[in-house]
């Protein structure tokens, strides 16, 4: 006889566990065992999370390569789901084997795990059994995880239009469905009983949205509406806020953006002009041109506009960036002038408020919606589609796409719905982002998702107080680490990289769906080599992770002072100067209740419940020691990292910690 102790590890969560009843059989490489009883999981019994159970066996089955986990309904309870974490093997002779599972069991069912030991298909001497075993799971999960067209020229998504048809583990869990719902709840009702919803007043600069939501507000919000008016600050915040992914080092003054020395001179002063400062490289300019001819949205029956403004900046030997000038629209001439900071204070004020709705228009759309959502769900259905769970690469990606999918539904059925949020909050409506994302996918890099490649091609990669990168390129350097570590423990050469179909068909499936074979995009479809593969990882972990809180994590805090941020312009922009009034500008701005919408839907966006911070990595999909200590030696990386931004936020009259590891 053999005996055999199996440890099952059920989760900690609400509602994880089963009263029906569970079997194991063991398969080895010496047979299969029989079927064993491992119980009925009785309410009373799971108290605790590990149970233990022994269990005999007529002969040593071998090495132990796979698991079966059975589950059967019992007729005398209601149906119920079980997570598994994971189940653990002591042989007859004391050898351990790991199985990790974490994922729902559902019904009468048999789930096949096997053994933990990540290894990849090309290694030697597999047995047949896991070779069949890991086929299997392949092909369920490609008929599970299917591709759809989502829109024409957008990146795949995931062929579900309804997230409760998701697996139960790629749902949210009740604690964030439950803090969404409440949320949603709370703020609507705030704004309702505060008698902002309805309200179609202009906006007016006073206090009344930020106390509509005092109990949201935070010191950066404060600092806003202190301080929003100043030109120092404007410029922060075209390299400090929300994305960072615009402003760029201007070489030559563009064609249509005719500005002259003699215009910006009581800027920059008797000692120098705008010739020399281009050549010293402190001219920066923000173009938005992408947005240009978008068609417009229409709130209550009124007309909103739109505009594609280029906006000049200075770098002042202070270190501060300033604007120098704004052209509103895009061609130059009589009715489109440039305005400058020596206009009148109205016009000045007027032409950086166009300039702030056209910075919103883009970031939601471009740097949130597309490249920090629906690019993570190709890397995310891709590895579903094409890396097992004992692959290496799997088990470092999985737990950095938690909820994607989720989420990303929820974001298509908004956008695709009149009635629902981005008709209701964007001032070019659910068309005009479509339309605008076709547009950017057309110029989207695989360099552009590279920090260091970014900034470098922008020429801001040496310039002063840009927190988003000092964090930014401090986080890919030690996921980068983290990757080369896990790399170089499982592929011992670059004909490893070559050799891996797995790998190679979650490469190809992202370039296919993701970018639509666009070779011009840059992005591989196939890698050679190891330092290829772990820059590719890192980019993957780094856009899911940091990318995305660098464009999610400030949103609330940036437009809860609307006037900062319009979400709508309700007048054309200006055709002459001297005509601005604060009266004129009250005019041009959204309506009460379409701003405290508007500033609901960031409230959200920036909800924090049953978030897992980077480095975090509860479910234990490594079992080998030496990945282990790599997660361990990652970990201290980002708390030492955390610490410098802590210590570096003393001095600074605004804090930036979106970077913060802790919030990632």
């Amino acid at each position: 006889m053999a005996h055999y102790k199996i440890q099952v590890v059920t989760g900690t969560a609400l509602h994880v566990k089963t009263l029906g009843s569970t079997s194991i059989t063991l398969v080895g490489s010496e047979g299969e065992g029989e079927r064993r009883s491992l119980g009925h999981y009785h309410s009373d019994s799971h108290k605790r999370d590990h149970h233990m159970y022994h269990i005999q066996e007529e002969q040593d089955v071998g090495d132990i390569l796979i698991i079966h986990l059975h589950k059967e309904h019992s007729s005398t309870s209601p149906e119920d789901s079980w997570f598994c974490n994971k189940v653990t093997v002591e042989s007859p002779t004391g050898k351990f084997y790991h199985f990790p599972c974490y994922r729902w069991i559902e019904g009468n069912i048999s789930v096949e795990l096997p053994e933990g030991t990540a290894f990849l298909p090309s290694a030697e001497n597999l047995n047949p059994l896991l070779l069949k075993q890991r086929e299997n799971e392949l092909k369920e999960r490609r008929e599970a995880y299917k591709w759809k067209v989502f829109h024409k020229g957008l990146p795949r998504c995931i062929d579900v239009d309804d997230a409760k048809e998701l697996d139960l583990k790629l749902k949210y869990s009740i604690t964030k469905f439950t803090k969404y719902a409440v949320h949603d709840i709370v703020s609507l009702e705030e704004i309702k009983v505060k008698g902002f919803s309805e309200c179609k007043e202009s906006c007016k600069p006073s206090e009344d949205i930020i106390k509509a939501f005092w109990t949201n507000k935070t010191a950066t919000s404060e600092y806003l509406f202190q301080h929003w008016t100043e030109d120092a600050f404007f410029g922060y915040l075209l390299v400090n806020s929300t994305h960072s992914m615009l402003i760029k080092r201007c070489n030559n003054i563009p064609e249509n953006f005719p500005v002259t020395n003699s215009m910006v001179a009581d800027i920059l002063g008797t000692k120098t002009n705008l010739t020399t400062e281009l050549q010293n490289g402190n001219i920066f300019i923000v173009d938005y041109k992408i947005v240009e001819g978008l068609p417009e949205n229409v709130w209550n029956s009124s007309e909103q506009y739109m505009a594609a403004p280029l906006c000049l900046l200075y770098l002042t030997p202070q270190d501060e960036m300033i604007p120098l000038a704004i052209q509103i629209t895009q061609t130059p001439g009589p009715e489109n002038p440039i305005f400058l900071p020596s206009d009148n204070e109205w016009d000045w004020l007027l032409a950086k408020m166009w300039v702030r709705n056209a910075d919103l228009s883009c970031h939601t759309p471009l740097f949130h919606l597309l490249r920090a959502h629906f690019i993570a769900e190709v890397f995310c259905i891709s590895t579903l589609r094409n890396l097992p769970m004992v692959h290496p690469l799997f088990k470092l990606l999985i737990p950095h796409h938690r909820y994607i999918l989720h989420i990303n539904i929820g974001l298509r059925g908004a956008l695709m719905d009149p009635s629902r949020s981005f008709d209701k909050s964007s001032i070019i409506g659910r068309e005009g982002i479509l339309e605008l994302l076709s547009r950017d996918m057309e110029s989207f890099t695989y360099s552009s998702m590279c920090i260091a490649d970014n900034l470098k091609s922008r020429g801001v990669d040496s310039l002063p107080n840009f927190y988003y990168r000092d964090d930014g390129l401090k986080i890919w350097s030690v996921t980068e680490r983290y990757v080369s570590s896990i790399v170089d423990f499982y592929y011992k050469s670059d004909e490893s990289i070559q050799t891996d179909p797995e790998l190679q068909a979650w490469v190809w499936e992202i370039f296919k769906e993701g970018f639509l074979e666009r070779k011009s995009s840059g992005v591989p479809s196939k890698l050679q080599t190891r330092a290829e593969l772990v820059k590719y990882l890192t980019m993957v972990i780094f856009t899911v992770s940091a990318q995305h809180a660098a464009t999610n994590n400030d949103q609330f805090d940036l437009v809860s002072w609307m006037v900062n941020n319009p979400c709508s312009m309700r007048q054309p922009p200006p055709k002459t100067k001297g005509t601005a009034t604060l009266e004129s500008i009250l005019e041009v701005l959204p309506e009460v209740g379409t701003t405290a919408s508007s500033i609901v839907i960031k409230l959200r966006r920036s909800e924090s419940g049953d978030k897992k911070p980077l480095g975090t990595f509860p479910d234990e999909y490594f079992t080998e020691e030496e990945p282990k200590r790599c997660i361990k030696a990652f970990q201290k990386r980002l708390s030492k990292i955390s610490a410098k931004i802590e210590d570096r936020n003393l001095s600074l009259p605004l804090k930036y910690n979106y970077l913060d590891p802790k919030v990632v």
